[in-house]
C-alpha cells in the first residue's frame, strides 16, 4: 500500500501545475494562502482511485485516513473547498489526464496500433421526471387535465353528502385542483422553452443532461466516448457528449490519433458508429476503420433482394443482378447532401426473378459517390471475422469497471464542462491502475520518474 502511494506523488511531482493552469499556485499578498493545488490533486486522485468521489466523503477521510493523512501532510480542507478546486480547475485536470497519456506513449505503451472506440450511457444529476420532451409534455399536461376533470367529479359528488362533510371534500378538492392548475402554467412555460432549445429537450436540474436509448428503459444523462488500445487496456482518449454515437468515430479517431502518435491507426467500432461520410472523413485521416454496417434494409425485411445481392463490376461502372443482368449507370442525384448515382437495367419488367426484387417496374440501385470506401472496408472486416470479438473485449470492460466504482449514482457534477472533468479524474484513475498493474509499483515510479 505504501509503494502505491508512492506511485500517486511520483505522478504529481512530474507535473508541472503551473504550466497546467492550476489556480491559486502562488499565495495571496493578503490574507491566509489557500491551499496548493498538488495537495487537492493528490486528494482527488486519491478519492477517486478509492471509490470516493464525494467531497463530503473526502472531507472526512482527510481527518481520519492515515493514507490520506500523509499523501496531504495532515492538511484538512473542507468539503466546499475540496469541491470549489474540482469546479474551478476543470480544465487543467482534464491536461493532466493528457498528460499521463502522454507519459504513457514515451514509454511506448501504444506500439500496437489499434483501438477500440466505444460509447456509454452515464446517468446525469438529473431524474426523468424533471426532463421533458414534446412527447412527455403532451402526455404530463393530458394526465393533468384527466385529473382535474376526476376532482370535478368529485366535488359534484361531495354536494350530495352532508353540508357540513361536503365542505371539507370541496375545499381538499379545491387545494389539489388548484395545485395541478400551477403544475400544469408550469408545464406551459417549459412548452415555450421547448420551441427555443434545437433539440426541443429541456433538462430543469441539469440543463446539459439529455434523454438517452437504453437497452433497458431511458436514462437522462451523458454519452461518453472512449479510445481504448488493444494491447494495454488504457483509454488513450475519451469524450462527453449529450448526443448518439453516430457523428463520433472520426472526433474520437483524431483524439487517439494524437493521443498515440500513430497516424495509420486501425480503429474498430461497433455498428451503431456506422456512417459513410464519418467512415470517409476517417479514411482521409490516415485511419483504418472497421465498422459493421448495420444492414437495414426494407427489402431484406420482406424477404427480397438486398443491395449486397448486387455485384458491383469497378471495372465498367456497372452492377450485376441476381439474375445475371447488367445495371447501369441512369443518372446522378443528391439524397441528404450526398452524391448518389442511380443503376437499374432494362431487363427488369420481364425478369422471372422479379417478384424476389422489387415491388416497383424496375430494381434501382444507388451508389454513394465515395462507397468504394466502404467497399474497401469491408473487405478488411471480412477478412478479419475475429474483430468484433476483439472491441468487445477492449472496449467494454473499462467502462464497466468505471461504472462499478461510481456506483448508482454516476455523476455527481452538472453541466457539460464540469461532467467532463469529472470523467477525466474517472480516467486518469483508471489508467494509473492499469499502468500499476502492468508495469508493478516499482516499474510504474521508475516509468513515470525517468
Amino acid at each position: 500500500m505504501r509503494r502505491a502511494r508512492m506511485t500517486r506523488v511520483a505522478v504529481l511531482e512530474e507535473l508541472e501545475l503551473r504550466s497546467l493552469g492550476f489556480k491559486s499556485i502562488d499565495p495571496a499578498v493578503t490574507g491566509r494562502p489557500a491551499y496548493h493545488p498538488s495537495v487537492l490533486l493528490k486528494l482527488y486522485i486519491y478519492g477517486y482511485l478509492n471509490r470516493i468521489q464525494s467531497t463530503r466523503r473526502l472531507e472526512m477521510e482527510a481527518q481520519r485516513n492515515v493514507e490520506l493523512m500523509w499523501l496531504t501532510q495532515n492538511l484538512k480542507p473542507d468539503f466546499k473547498t475540496i469541491a470549489n478546486f474540482r469546479h474551478q480547475n476543470g480544465s487543467a485536470v482534464r491536461k493532466v489526464c493528457r498528460q499521463f497519456i502522454e507519459m504513457c506513449r514515451q514509454l511506448d505503451l501504444f506500439a500496437h496500433a489499434l483501438v477500440a472506440i466505444d460509447g456509454s450511457k452515464f446517468k446525469a444529476v438529473n431524474s426523468r421526471d424533471k426532463n421533458f420532451t414534446e412527447a412527455k409534455l403532451k402526455r404530463r399536461l393530458a394526465m393533468i387535465e384527466e385529473s382535474i376533470r376526476n376532482y370535478l367529479r368529485a366535488m359534484d359528488t361531495a354536494d350530495r353528502s352532508e353540508p357540513e362533510l361536503a365542505q371539507l371534500k370541496k375545499g381538499r378538492l379545491q387545494e389539489k385542483i388548484a395545485a395541478l392548475k400551477r403544475q400544469m402554467q408550469e408545464l406551459k412555460a417549459i412548452e415555450m422553452q421547448l420551441q427555443e432549445h434545437p433539440d426541443e429537450q429541456v433538462s430543469l436540474t441539469d440543463p446539459d443532461a439529455r434523454s438517452m436509448k437504453t437497452r433497458g428503459t431511458g436514462m437522462v444523462g451523458y454519452n461518453v466516448q472512449t479510445a481504448v488500445d488493444q494491447k494495454t487496456h488504457m483509454i488513450v482518449a475519451h469524450e462527453v457528449v449529450n448526443e448518439g454515437d453516430r457523428d463520433q468515430l472520426t472526433p474520437m479517431t483524431e483524439k487517439a490519433q494524437e493521443a498515440t502518435g500513430i497516424k495509420d491507426l486501425t480503429v474498430v467500432a461497433d455498428r451503431g458508429y456506422y456512417k459513410g461520410e464519418q467512415i470517409l472523413e476517417c479514411t482521409q485521416a490516415g485511419a483504418n476503420p472497421l465498422v459493421p454496417n448495420s444492414a437495414t434494409s426494407n427489402a431484406l425485411a420482406a424477404g427480397r433482394f438486398g443491395k449486397r445481392d448486387f455485384i458491383y463490376i469497378a471495372r465498367d461502372d456497372q452492377y450485376r443482378c441476381p439474375a445475371g443482368e447488367l445495371a447501369i449507370r441512369r443518372f446522378t442525384t443528391i439524397e441528404h447532401g450526398m452524391e448518389i448515382d442511380i443503376y437499374w437495367t432494362s431487363s427488369c419488367p420481364r425478369c422471372a426473378m422479379k417478384a424476389q426484387c422489387t415491388t416497383s417496374d424496375y430494381r434501382r440501385i444507388r451508389r454513394w459517390k465515395h462507397e468504394s470506401v466502404l467497399d474497401a472496408m469491408q473487405e478488411r472486416l471480412d477478412r478479419r471475422p475475429e474483430i468484433m470479438r476483439i472491441r468487445r473485449e477492449t472496449a467494454e470492460h473499462p467502462f464497466g469497471t468505471i461504472k462499478l466504482w461510481m456506483g448508482s449514482t454516476h455523476f455527481l457534477m452538472k453541466t457539460l464542462t464540469h461532467v467532463r472533468t469529472e470523467m477525466s479524474l474517472h480516467v486518469l484513475a483508471y489508467n494509473l491502475k492499469r499502468l500499476i498493474n502492468m508495469l508493478g509499483v516499482k516499474g510504474a515510479m521508475a516509468a513515470i520518474r525517468a
